[in-house]
């Protein structure tokens, strides 16, 4: 978005509502992609050329489509609630891209324990990530914990305003306990746990993590399955396979629903290796077989 004062009415306007940051910054970026495609300022734009924006992304970029969905709420908003125009009733006409359901890959136990040994030049970045896999932490919560939130008494990490602005509790292993500690003795970081390192009065940032996350993967000798929230669906697979009940691992994760838990179901080896297929209940004979 070129004009400034209509951007800073977009980051006002989302900012009221109580939207994320990271909300914020995608919805904002959707608009400015906007005016940056047609080379004038949104506020002059009609339907047609909205349309031929999102065109434009569906033939000539590769984005997934929950991106694009973003992108239709971010314009919508826009015109809906700075503008005030019709044509922020765009995102209920428009027809939203088929979303591609796909399984999450997992690292195994052996090979999340060989990133985290081998994997990290950083103390920081280290601890971070034994964070997301011991708490089972979404990349946006990890960054903004601060020393308070780890309650080492009771033995849980809390999350504040996590995905829906829902506060919970996670658990806190251990390991990840005396790891911390060692950290907070070494860096006394404040106010984050994890500071950015350009601005300390800032928590880290995601793109920062993912380059990080993917460097380590290297240094690892690991094959790259995704950005470091596959260690959030590591946590929950290894934790089926060691029995901790469904509703449990729920919780931690903060899910609405058990039906999105429940997805993790079909990468358990305990789950996959319990089936017995009906060919192999059958005492089939092998036959001979003759070449030629």
């Amino acid at each position: 978005m070129k004009t400034s004062p209509l951007r800073q009415q977009l980051i006002d306007s989302l900012t009221l509502k109580g939207y994320s940051p990271r909300t914020i910054e995608s919805y904002v970026w959707a608009v400015a992609s906007l005016a940056d495609f047609h080379h004038r300022s949104p506020a002059g734009l009609d339907t047609q050329a909205v349309r031929a924006f999102l065109l434009h992304l569906h033939t000539h970029k590769s984005y997934a489509a929950s991106t694009i969905n973003v992108i239709i709420n971010g314009i919508g908003y826009f015109y809906r609630e700075v503008l005030d125009q019709p044509l922020g009733r765009l995102k209920d006409s428009l027809p939203r891209p088929r979303k591609v359901t796909r399984r999450p890959q997992v690292y195994s136990v052996q090979e999340v324990q060989r990133l985290l040994e081998r994997g990290f030049l950083s103390p920081m970045h280290r601890t971070l990530c034994m964070t997301l896999y011991g708490g089972g932490l979404r990349l946006g919560e990890a960054p903004r914990l601060k020393p308070e939130h780890i309650d080492s008494g009771r033995r849980f990490i809390r999350v504040v305003q996590g995905k829906g602005h829902k506060d919970r509790y996670t658990i806190l292993p251990e390991q990840l306990l005396g790891q911390l500690r060692a950290y907070w003795r070494a860096y006394r970081p404040h106010p984050w746990l994890f500071p950015s390192r350009q601005h300390p009065h800032q928590p880290v940032g995601a793109a920062c993590v993912q380059k990080t996350f993917i460097g380590a993967l290297e240094r690892a000798g690991l094959p790259r399955k995704g950005g470091p929230h596959i260690l959030r669906h590591s946590f929950a697979t290894h934790h089926l396979e060691n029995g901790t009940p469904l509703h449990v691992i729920k919780r931690f994760l903060g899910h609405n629903s058990a039906t999105t838990t429940a997805g993790y179901l079909h990468i358990t080896r305990h789950t996959l290796n319990s089936v017995v297929s009906p060919l192999d209940a059958m005492n089939l004979s092998t036959p001979e077989t003759t070449q030629g």
